[in-house]
């Protein structure tokens, strides 16, 4: 005979304990133990011989990579060039912050039979929302339902290329006995839908909610279980969307969509670093342009800095957009290789577009933009600085400089300060003055900011 017992299960990591406790032992989180239910002493199905198929490499077929088009152009950047038959794509973000806008306007640009499954909104309200956002495709159906059994039923039946769910946290399996959204319904729901995505050869898209720390709601498993994870980035006070995949098993995760939110919905925008440059101020201390690389796509961001005298003991170190442990590095550089005094100084410093920056090519910008803001000196307007900084003060080189320079030249910048290990590697006709520089204090100087 079974019986009901209790255990209690991570909602971050997954981890399972007998007990409750407030400090999770895996994943060191504190009040994330929720308790579930499970039965034991259930009959076993008596395990039968197995034999294994092997297959050498050169028995496989390739398999076929068509591509589904979603009709937006950044989403299909993102997703490595559109969806793949009988992958599962994980989409979380901020609520609010555009998941079922963009889900709903790539839905009904799909040229394929396409399923929206809505676990959380009515049938009417979709409709609102679609006709706000001027949707009218044929091969869009609508499905209101919360059993994931029902849905997968209507799969097989309809035969659709491509099944949305909004949201996971909504679906249930009604073979366990937990309530929507629990750890054990995450886990089993979204397993079961990767089992069906690859037997039934579709494309499930789901969408889910995040914490309050803007990770994923559910365990861990549940981004290791899927073949894509994608995350909505963005200020909820701003117009502007990026979209970046942090997993993708047929693509590159560097690459990143932007979108600008309007009453009509999400609209691409085709030029980001003209949109990051658009409101610069020519007369404004402490800015420095630089270039990071997204993926394949270059982009032109403004480094903002401001440094003040700190009235305090411990003066402050804020950031937005840039690793706070880096910026430590970089000032203590500044303080010992140019004699910069910031030790007693509050240092803020902005990536401006809400994007955030860990390649290490922005370094020498952050550096000039700091000094530039502590000397009261303007950097000239029309110049793109560029290079890593080195604890011994050198500038290292940095990649895809070509690509960095040819999408300065096209926004009109004239100069572009560079490493000197650099110069000479390429060949680069491009009409604009490279000018290299090998220390910091060389790019100080060069700058008008010694």
């Amino acid at each position: 005979m079974s019986k009901i017992k209790t255990k209690y299960i991570c909602s971050n990591c997954g981890f399972e304990s007998i007990r409750w406790v407030g400090k999770c032992p895996d994943c060191q989180n504190w009040n994330t133990l929720v308790e579930e239910q499970y039965e034991i002493g259930k009959s076993k199905t008596p395990h039968s011989e197995f034999s294994p198929v092997l297959h050498t490499l050169t028995e496989i077929s390739p398999a076929n990579e068509e591509r589904i088009k979603t009709g937006i152009e950044e989403f299909d950047r993102v997703l490595g060039g559109g969806l793949i038959d009988g992958s599962l794509v994980l989409i979380g973000g901020d609520p609010g912050i555009g998941k079922s806008t963009l889900v709903l306007q790539a839905a009904g640009k799909i040229n394929k039979k396409i399923i929206y499954v809505t676990g959380e909104e009515s049938l009417e309200q979709i409709k609102a929302r679609a006709r706000r956002l001027n949707i009218k495709s044929d091969n869009l159906f609508i499905q209101a339902e919360n059993n994931l059994l029902h849905v997968i039923d209507t799969v097989k039946k309809e035969k659709p290329k491509v099944v949305v769910i909004d949201s996971i946290q909504t679906v249930y399996n009604n073979d366990f006995d937990n309530s929507p959204g629990t750890v054990t319904q995450l886990r089993e729901c979204t397993a079961l839908l990767m089992e069906k995505t690859k037997e039934l050869n579709f494309t499930a898209i789901i969408i889910g909610h995040v914490t309050k720390e803007g990770i994923i709601a559910g365990p861990k498993i549940l981004e290791h279980i899927v073949d894509v994870v994608i995350q909505f980035e963005g200020d909820s006070s701003s117009s502007y969307r990026i979209l970046r995949a942090h997993k993708n098993r047929y693509g590159n995760t560097n690459e990143i969509g932007i979108f600008e939110m309007t009453e009509l919905g999400l609209e691409e925008v085709k030029n980001p670093s003209e949109l990051f440059l658009s409101e610069r101020n020519s007369t404004n201390t402490g800015s420095v342009v630089t270039s990071c690389m997204e993926g394949t796509r270059p982009l032109l961001v403004e480094v903002q800095a401001l440094v003040t005298p700190s009235n305090y003991g411990y003066p402050q170190r804020v950031t937005n957009g840039f690793d706070q442990r880096r910026l430590s590095i970089l000032l203590a550089v500044l303080e010992k290789r140019c004699g910069y005094r910031l030790s007693t100084a509050n240092v803020f410093l902005n990536i401006v577009g809400g994007i955030k920056i860990d390649e290490p090519s922005v370094d020498l910008a952050v550096c000039c933009a700091i000094a530039s803001s502590l000397k009261d000196r303007t950097v000239e307007f029309n110049t793109l600085v560029l290079g890593e900084v080195g604890l011994g003060g050198e500038i290292r080189s940095v990649g895809n400089l070509e690509k960095r320079i040819k999408e300065a030249s096209k926004l009109g910048f004239t100069k572009v300060l560079i490493p000197s290990k650099n110069t000479g590697k390429k060949d680069i006709r491009i009409p604009i003055k490279l000018e290299g520089v090998s220390e910091i204090k060389g790019a100080m100087k060069a700058l008008g900011l010694e």
